[in-house]
């Protein structure tokens, strides 16, 4: 039998069309890719998702999602919380730098189980029509084929992996990256990935909290669990100035209730979002000629 808590909760969600959106830091930036603007849309195309092998259906020359978990029922979210009838099925984020070599997190990445049991997905987003795109042609999945390269270094607090994908990817530009000196501090950065395993969002107007460690910055962005390994851009340059790999925690209890709600920060406080320094993977870089 459903809860009470959770029938009330899909009366609500049909009945009140102004649920108050609850952020991590200031107002809640994250837009679907169909709403971003275009130049921002277009840089989501060469991110992807890593989805596990057990939530995709391989149907001919396709691949179907099969995972039916959604945002609310696997964080057991209030009514209030933004997106809570999507699918929670990306585990990281990656995005492209080279047509087969995708970069994302170092723990996303941690061994041959890692690489092997997971596809990366490209256009896991809402469509168009406002639906979640659940089938993807195969020119849009893809494998592990090799690490080429990770860190995940407790001292340091180093955190990136390099992944060589099984072919080259089709139709889809890779991103270029900083290779010297580091972004500014004014910078508006912009991170796209998968928030709490959510289809593709692009949170925009980022800002830098503290740019002085060697390997990672801190910034303000609107970002969850499911944003590891996802490509953080300035705005204004297009260059790719980090890989996102920690933050503060995701979700709350909600007062006198027996939900959860996204936490909230005020711009510059709590402990921010780090930042892997994008310079970090030079050495790999030039090693595999890019």
């Amino acid at each position: 039998m459903k809860s009470a808590w959770f029938c009330f909760c899909l009366l609500l969600t049909v009945f009140s069309a102004q649920a108050m959106d609850k952020v991590v830091y200031g107002q809640d930036n994250r837009l679907e890719v169909l709403t971003a603007p275009s130049f921002l849309a277009e840089y989501a195309r060469s991110t992807a998702a890593m989805i596990t092998k057990d939530k995709l259906e391989k149907q001919g020359k396709a691949f179907a999602l099969n995972y039916p978990r959604t945002l609310q029922k696997e964080y057991r979210l209030c009514c209030s919380e933004r997106f809570l009838n999507q699918p929670t099925s990306a585990d990281c984020s990656g995005f492209l730098i080279a047509p087969d070599v995708l970069v994302t997190a170092g723990h996303c990445m941690q061994g041959q189980q890692s690489c092997k049991g997971s596809y990366w997905v490209f256009d896991y987003r809402i469509e168009d029509t406002g639906d979640v795109k659940k089938t993807f042609p195969e020119s849009d999945v893809y494998t592990c084929k090799q690490i080429i390269a990770q860190k995940l270094d407790s001292s340091t607090m180093d955190d990136f992996a390099v992944v060589r994908l099984d072919r080259a990817v089709v139709g889809r530009k890779p991103l270029t990256i900083r290779k010297e000196a580091k972004v500014s501090d004014s910078a508006s950065l912009v991170v796209i990935g998968h928030p709490s395993g959510l289809p593709s969002k692009i949170t925009d107007s980022g800002t830098m909290r503290e740019n002085n460690y060697r390997y990672y910055f801190v910034a303000n962005l609107d970002t969850f669990s499911g944003n590891s390994g996802s490509v953080v851009l300035d705005a204004e340059t297009g260059l790719v100035e980090g890989i996102l790999v920690r933050g503060e925690d995701d979700y709350v209890r909600a007062e006198g209730d027996n939900c959860y709600v996204a936490k909230v920060c005020k711009e510059g406080e709590c402990r921010g979002e780090d930042v892997t320094r994008i310079t970090n993977l030079a050495k790999v870089l030039k090693n595999i000629g890019l």
